[in-house]
């Protein structure tokens, strides 16, 4: 019992809630930054990046947002459910966004599979052979920026299933749910992002 009450003197919500929130701010800047410098080298060679980004799957991409976007409200879902103390729905809905994350990183792969299959990558011959100097920069920025935005999906995946375990053991619960609530700001960040790079690479005029 005394464990049990030292434990809860050092419970600070919001505390950890001011961390993750300073996180997220850094987070931003730097894709801020990426953005920047994406929107700079698209002014200087705009004809280059609307040929290179012909080269990618707008359906997989789309279908990628839509996961996202699902998986974005399963775990705002998961933390209504911990509110109203609904464990088993709220485990459910982490089991489910934990998938969804997996399967956008499939998806993803298949992607990059294909890219490298045809010699799309930084660095190849192919593409010093065969591609404008602008192309190559859009290239280098693409697998740079979804790479940076897909690690993000792991660490996600590790958040998520420290969350998941911690619900299923009973230490984050609806009096103590800021595990759980830190884990859904960071994952609407991850969405957050992909919904600015999907039109940028994706849905380029």
């Amino acid at each position: 019992m005394s464990q049990v009450i030292h434990h809860d003197e050092h419970y600070d919500p919001e505390g950890s809630k001011i961390g993750m929130w300073l996180f997220i701010f850094t987070e931003l800047l730097l894709f801020g930054g990426l953005f920047i410098v994406y929107s700079v080298y698209r002014y200087m060679n705009a004809d280059a990046f609307h040929l290179a980004a012909e080269e990618l799957n707008t359906t997989v991409g789309a279908l990628n947002t839509v996961i996202l976007l699902i998986s974005s409200m399963t775990i705002a879902m998961s933390t209504t459910a911990l509110q109203k103390k609904q464990k088993a729905t709220t485990i459910v809905l982490l089991e489910i966004t934990f998938m969804l994350a997996l399967i956008f990183l499939v998806n993803k792969y298949f992607e990059w599979g294909v890219k490298f299959d045809h010699g799309i990558f930084p660095g190849s011959e192919f593409m010093k052979a065969e591609m404008s100097q602008g192309e190559v920069l859009f290239f280098g920025l693409y697998f740079v920026m979804t790479g940076l935005h897909a690690l993000h999906i792991v660490a996600g995946l590790v958040i998520m299933g420290f969350a998941l375990a911690r619900v299923q053991k009973g230490t984050v619960h609806a009096d103590r749910p800021s595990l759980l609530e830190n884990a859904g700001l960071y994952w609407h960040l991850v969405d957050l992002i992909w919904i600015f790079l999907f039109p940028l690479f994706y849905l380029i005029t």
